[in-house]
């Protein structure tokens, strides 16, 4: 692999010396707290430690929803039969009824607002045919998105001891929902409250409330999980995400999530490093029609620093030398480093801006030749 190193300067001006600023003391049992704009986590308290994911269950059972809907599979004005074992949910619920037609973008407002156990299971019925067969999709979409410490037995969130997550699975999956569905998250995740037959419930999330910033996600509780809240900010062009198990109270989770997220904004900075299709390095090509291709990030690349720290931030790029056309635009052919203040800081792709063909037989010849020397 060849290296090649270089400083970041002129990004902004160096400031004086920044450490890492001091965490503040959260009232709970487990959380973190990320940039998703970088991709970056920023505190993370127990954030392995298997929990019950009480309600903060519905974001996974709402991630398959909105697949299903941009895969042609539902649509919001699709009318859903409401089972027995629907309408017979335990817990918290929006009242749906047999025999009373009910649609899709209901149902989805009833699970995100209402957090409705038995719009959950129709949502589940609707996308799978039955519970048992959504809950294996699930179980496939969470080691799909690395949720390693993660297994449903339900959509609801209903306790079961073979039902639980992590902190940090949890803010991978809303960070995942946030990328993959944008639009479906600004629909649902910020509405206030939801009448359906004729009962006006509101969404559990104070700090809709009290923040203006925030615009999501999802809250949970139960005896053994406590008060639980999954929240979401912009402000500016920064999105944080927090994740919050365990606390003592509804006043309490939403205090204490503020707080994580405010520690976020008021010590961290985003630093664009390069943008979406901007050339980072021009690297060697063997065996090609042309002796190098460009290199880059497919989307603009940020990295989360704390305030007056972005001057020492420090580049590596590795080739995946020897590089050896024919290459597809795309193609990943080295990987960026980044260090602040000489620890390492984040890695990303650099993939190849430009497609390169194959040399002629001569030219492959020779490289070849070369390559064998070298």
């Amino acid at each position: 692999m060849v290296r090649l190193v270089f400083f970041l300067a002129g990004l902004l001006c160096a400031a004086a010396h920044a450490a890492m600023p001091p965490a503040p003391r959260v009232i709970g049992k487990a959380w973190i707290v990320g940039d998703v704009t970088s991709g970056q986590v920023l505190l993370a308290e127990k954030a392995d430690e298997r929990i019950e994911p009480a309600s903060l269950t519905k974001l996974m059972t709402a991630y398959l929803v909105f697949a299903a809907l941009h895969d042609k599979k539902l649509t919001l004005e699709q009318a859903v039969t409401v089972s027995p074992r629907a309408w017979r949910a335990p817990g918290s619920r929006m009242f749906i009824e047999p025999r009373k037609p009910v649609t899709v973008d209901q149902l989805i407002k009833g699970m995100e607002v209402q957090s409705g156990n038995d719009a959950c299971i129709a949502l589940a019925e609707a996308v799978a045919g039955s519970e048992d067969v959504f809950v294996q999709l699930m179980n496939r979409e969470a080691a799909r998105l690395g949720m390693a410490g993660s297994h449903f037995m339900n959509p609801t969130g209903l306790p079961d001891a073979r039902h639980y997550s992590t902190a940090r699975d949890l803010y991978t999956l809303a960070a995942a929902l946030l990328r993959d569905f944008p639009e479906e998250y600004a629909r649902y995740y910020a509405i206030k409250e939801f009448r359906y037959n004729n009962i006006t419930q509101p969404n559990r999330n104070r700090l809709l409330w009290l923040d203006p910033t925030v615009d999501g996600v999802k809250t949970g509780h139960t005896e053994a999980a406590g008060y639980c809240l999954i929240a979401s900010s912009k402000r500016g062009p920064r999105r944080l995400v927090s994740v919050l198990l365990g606390s003592s109270s509804e006043a309490t989770r939403a205090q204490e999530s503020l707080k994580l997220l405010n520690w976020g904004y008021q010590f961290f900075d985003d630093v664009k490093l390069f943008g979406g299709g901007e050339v980072v390095r021009t690297l060697d090509v063997w065996k090609g029609a042309q002796n190098a291709v460009k290199a880059g990030v497919k989307n603009d690349l940020y990295v989360t620093v704390p305030k007056g720290a972005a001057g020492k931030l420090k580049a590596d790029v590795v080739s995946e030398q020897p590089i050896v056309a024919p290459i597809a635009r795309g193609q990943r052919v080295a990987t960026l480093r980044v260090a602040l203040d000489g620890k390492p800081l984040a890695e990303h792709a650099l993939v190849a801006l430009e497609p390169i063909g194959p040399a002629g037989l001569l030219g492959r010849a020779w490289d070849t030749l070369r390559l064998w020397i070298k």
